[in-house]
């Protein structure tokens, strides 16, 4: 490749990372490749490191796992389908691994005209990449009693959505109470 190419072909392969959500960019619509030379390299970099990134991500995870646990309200299976990575693995005994396998898995939750049970998240924690994110809270029965907690990491894909790529929920912990602090 001729040597004064180089710099050019660099800064169209930036602005194509930014735009297809490279770790800390802000997540936009859909990803197309963007050649504009009205859109330089600084302000590439200045999108890489916006402040914000982390709390706006943070609220995105916190959002779609409400949306997620809806599908199961809803008893829409084929939208809770839809949250999944092609990748995704449910961890249990045995693995739920593929979209596939986790619909076919969870399939018996949403039949009948009420969930067997609730979700909701109360901690999200995002890389400092943007890219991968963990979001965890109380699994809850139809009366409201916490019958266990979830742990879901999510992974943000090139399309600017996030997607579940591994699950492990709990059971409630009958520990004993901590012992008060000396």
């Amino acid at each position: 490749m001729p040597h004064d190419l180089r710099p050019r072909r660099a800064t169209v392969a930036l602005l194509w990372l930014v735009a297809a959500g490279a770790p800390g960019a802000a997540p936009a619509a859909p990803a197309t490749p963007v050649a504009s030379s009205a859109l330089s390299a600084s302000s590439a970099l200045s999108a890489l490191s916006a402040p914000s990134t982390l709390s706006t991500l943070t609220e995105q995870v916190r959002a779609t796992e409400i949306a997620f646990a809806k599908t199961l309200a809803d008893r829409d299976l084929a939208a809770f389908r839809r949250f999944l990575a092609a990748d995704a693995v449910f961890v249990q005994d045995p693995p739920l691994r593929g979209p596939d396998a986790i619909t076919a898995g969870w399939r018996g939750y949403f039949d009948g005209a009420t969930a067997p049970f609730s979700w909701a998240p109360d901690t999200i924690a995002v890389l400092d990449s943007g890219r991968l994110a963990l979001s965890s809270g109380p699994v809850l029965a139809p009366d409201g009693h916490r019958i266990g907690t979830f742990n879901s990491v999510w992974r943000h894909e090139r399309d600017g959505h996030w997607r579940i790529v591994l699950d492990r929920g709990c059971p409630r912990c009958n520990c004993p109470p901590a012992a008060p602090a000396s």
